[in-house]
């Protein structure tokens, strides 16, 4: 089942109801549950197709996640799906927020409720390490993608360089090596 092909949703509602999905889950990080749903359980995009979209969307200002669901929403219904998309990614986390914005102001300086959103944000990091693990997957087959992306995180956490310096260059680096049939 695993090789099967994509079937993005059918229904606006089917769209709404997906991303509502990843949004009600995504304590700690969007990008862990956009790919658990979109590409493992409701199957909607291969996961290589996710790596490409959520890598276009890197480059866009504003939450990657949110801007997959635009694009996304955009290919599957037009503008309106991009509004639908974003407005199902975003409901149940803005009325979370504001929930927890109440009780932390009030809760805040006790040690016990410190503690337990330190170890969230541990948490939120094990999820991200595991997603990149899984993006990482498409690149396995492509050796030149593969030793870009590793040059890129040893540049960026090693070297200390801007993103904003990286990026272009690793762009660049990328299209050239696709038009020569590399990646």
């Amino acid at each position: 089942m695993e090789n099967a092909a994509p079937t993005p949703p059918k229904t606006l509602l089917e769209l709404y109801l997906g991303f509502l999905s990843i949004g009600a889950r995504s304590f700690g990080g969007v990008l862990p549950w956009a790919h658990r749903v979109m590409v493992e359980e409701r199957r909607w995009i291969a996961p290589a197709d996710f790596a490409e979209v959520l890598a276009l969307c890197q480059f866009l200002p504003g939450p990657n996640v949110g801007n997959v669901s635009v694009v996304l929403g955009r290919r599957w219904f037009g503008p309106l799906g991009s509004v639908v998309a974003f407005a199902g990614l975003m409901a149940l986390p803005l009325v979370w927020v504001f929930a927890l914005a109440l009780l932390y102001a009030d809760f805040s300086t006790y040690p016990g409720v410190r503690s337990v959103v330190m170890r969230v944000g541990i948490a939120g990091g094990g999820l991200f390490i595991g997603t990149a693990f899984k993006l990482a997957k498409p690149l396995a087959q492509k050796p030149w993608g593969m030793a870009l992306a590793v040059a890129c995180f040893g540049v960026i956490s090693i070297g200390r360089v801007s993103l904003f310096a990286v990026l272009p260059v690793a762009a660049l680096l990328g299209w050239f090596a696709a038009r020569r049939g590399m990646a």
